[in-house]
């Protein structure tokens, strides 16, 4: 049997995502994508136009759902939606810029820069908790559709704990991962095994990643 494929991406970009300074965006911001990042999806979209995709998964959030559904109506499918797949909660912090939170919360601040895996967001989760409700989700899709190829849109935290844990590096480094916003990630389950073949493929993205 072939080995069943998971075509990991990260949603498009919202305003959140585009604005400067950054702002942090969990599960209570709920936007739409960013004209840009509808751009992002559709580019998405054609990239893997002629890639045979079984089902498109999303989760709750508007950005993730907008995503699949643009990528799924090239191949006439409907994304379902995967509770467990959603954005980390990040708490008192959401909403606010990086230089916000470290105002008003340096040590702890700190303290998740040093290790996001044991250091949350204050009243939300930790990297740990992120992976400890990923991994079973993502595994249990890989079962499910054993042999054949599936699109998930994920987020940035999700996508890199899991692709961490998969890859075998301590979930504090998993920030290492770059994941642009509609780029996307291969992952192989070949005989019950994982196997992170190409981390945030953008070669579709030409002109549409905007400067840091």
């Amino acid at each position: 049997m072939s080995d069943t494929i998971i075509l990991l991406a990260r949603h498009g970009a919202t305003g959140s995502n585009l604005a400067r300074p950054y702002i942090l965006q969990g599960r209570g911001v709920n936007f739409d994508l960013d004209p840009l990042g509808v751009k992002q999806a559709e580019a998405l979209s054609v990239e893997l136009k002629d890639v045979s995709i079984a089902a498109v998964y999303a989760s709750p959030l508007k950005r993730s759902q907008q995503t699949a559904a643009i990528v799924g109506k090239r191949h006439g499918l409907e994304p379902v939606i995967i509770e467990d797949i959603t954005e980390a909660e990040t708490g008192e912090w959401e909403g606010l810029s990086w230089d916000k939170i470290a105002a008003g919360w340096p040590k702890e601040k700190a303290a998740h820069d040093n290790d996001p895996s044991k250091q949350g967001y204050p009243g939300g989760e930790s990297f740990l908790d992120v992976r400890n409700r990923c991994i079973p989700a993502f595994q249990a899709l890989a079962d499910k559709h054993a042999g054949e190829t599936i699109f998930i849109a994920g987020h940035n935290v999700v996508n890199r704990v899991s692709m961490a844990d998969w890859m075998g590096i301590p979930i504090r480094y998993s920030r290492r991962l770059p994941q642009n916003n509609a780029a996307y990630n291969v992952i192989l389950f070949p005989g019950g095994k994982v196997h992170v073949q190409t981390v945030n493929i953008t070669r579709h993205l030409s002109g549409l990643i905007p400067p840091d």
